[in-house]
């Protein structure tokens, strides 16, 4: 981040500071539909088009590490086929062999020579070409080109593999749009995997994100945790194409020098500048990424229904190498044995909010300015799934336009920039 947007984001901050109204021209945003949460269509629309043609985060490169390391995959319901392949990237099948619709692997992670199904035995390679069948003299015919394993989208972001369903995707790079350039700071080829950990709850997968992708809720949920570190009076939030959203609130300078000193010892990514270093800076990248990114760890969180009422939060923690000091873990306690404190506060409250909307009393959500990242979400959310496709009563008006998405940003002529 360059020393003009790092002063434009100081001045925005003292805008956010002493507004005393929306910004003028942004819209009011109309409540968003009850049934985005508890109905069933609309659980089925997210299945059928969110899940199926975005970009979905993986894995690291930490968890194959060595040609033939494989890795299955099924948080976004389908089962996916990772593997490292000789030439060192990563490619990504549909565990399903081409001769009966087998599992090529039923283990979570492995190493193998070949992909080889045991249930009839029939090989692969791992650019997922058919190599072998047994007993070949009783196939009549058969074409072993048109028999390789079906590939998966697969790209990676630094260590960070992803994958899309969708053949006619943009890439990930076109996906992630001005977010990989603001990235680059922060060295993802370089982070390597600390903790990995699944918690399952009971709520609605958009409920248990959503505590994450704002902070008006912090002074009431967080009095002891969040709100001492966070200047949520100065949050300024950024909206960008295909749903991705920002969120940039300074730390307190007392709270800042106890973190410091805290944290003396950690290992730290150099290039990381001055916002990352004296801020809260987040990102949620459509449709279930949320994560702090800052000079010590890049620990996103991961949200994956399962089911319209439960989800699963997937943490983790990304950071430079920490030698032979502990492994940081930024989300959980005794390597998982828990969730930290703030995120207990979130997921546990996010259950008794399960509880009440699905009570006859919920009706919509009425979202404010300091929410917009939530409304901007949906809105991304119903282009992708198609307007048409979408009952009218779940759907979302379009309402903020192009001129409030990146780089655009009327609040820089409100702010006197």
């Amino acid at each position: 981040m360059d020393a003009n947007e790092i002063t434009a984001l100081r001045q925005l901050m003292e805008y956010e500071a002493n507004r005393t109204s929306p910004p003028q021209g942004f819209p009011s945003l109309p409540d968003t539909p009850a049934g985005r949460y508890t109905d069933q269509r609309f659980f089925q629309l997210e299945k059928q088009y969110i899940w199926r043609k975005s970009w979905l985060f993986a894995a690291h490169a930490d968890e194959l590490p060595q040609t033939g390391s494989f890795r299955l995959w099924e948080n976004a319901g389908q089962p996916v086929l990772l593997v490292r392949t000789e030439q060192g990237g990563v490619n990504a099948f549909y565990n399903t062999c081409s001769h009966r619709g087998a599992p090529i692997v039923t283990e979570v992670s492995g190493h193998r020579p070949r992909l080889t199904c045991r249930y009839h035995g029939w090989s692969y390679n791992y650019e997922g070409e058919l190599l072998a069948v047994r007993d070949p003299q009783d196939f009549v015919d058969l074409d072993f080109k048109c028999r390789s394993l079906q590939s998966v989208r697969c790209e990676a972001f630094g260590n960070l593999i992803f994958v899309n369903f969708d053949p006619d995707a943009p890439t990930l790079l076109d996906w992630l749009g001005p977010i990989a350039h603001e990235w680059a700071e922060f060295q993802f080829d370089q982070c390597r995997l600390a903790a990995r950990h699944i918690f399952d709850l009971n709520c609605n997968w958009k409920i248990a994100m959503e505590a994450n992708t704002e902070v008006y809720h912090v002074r009431s949920i967080h009095p002891k945790t969040v709100a001492p570190i966070l200047d949520d009076r100065r949050n300024v939030n950024t909206l960008y194409r295909n749903g991705h959203g920002r969120m940039i609130a300074p730390v307190p300078a007392s709270a800042l020098q106890m973190s410091s000193a805290r944290a003396s010892d950690a290992a730290e990514i150099e290039t990381v500048g001055e916002i990352a270093r004296t801020c809260t800076q987040s990102y949620g990248m459509f449709p279930n990424w949320v994560s702090p990114l800052s000079a010590r760890a890049l620990p996103p969180l991961l949200f994956w229904p399962n089911g319209i009422n439960k989800c699963r939060l997937e943490t983790f923690t990304f950071a430079p190498d920490w030698g032979n000091g502990p492994k940081p873990d930024m989300w959980t306690e005794n390597d998982g044995e828990r969730l930290v404190q703030v995120l207990r506060e979130d997921t546990e409250f996010g259950e008794w909010i399960q509880k009440s909307v699905e009570s006859y009393g919920f009706r919509g959500v009425p979202l404010s300015y300091q929410e917009a990242r939530i409304y901007h979400w949906n809105q991304f959310a119903d282009q992708m799934i198609g307007f048409d496709n979408i009952p009218e009563d779940l759907r979302v008006a379009q309402v903020i336009g192009e001129e409030w998405l990146h780089p655009n940003d009327p609040r820089r002529v409100l702010a006197g920039m």
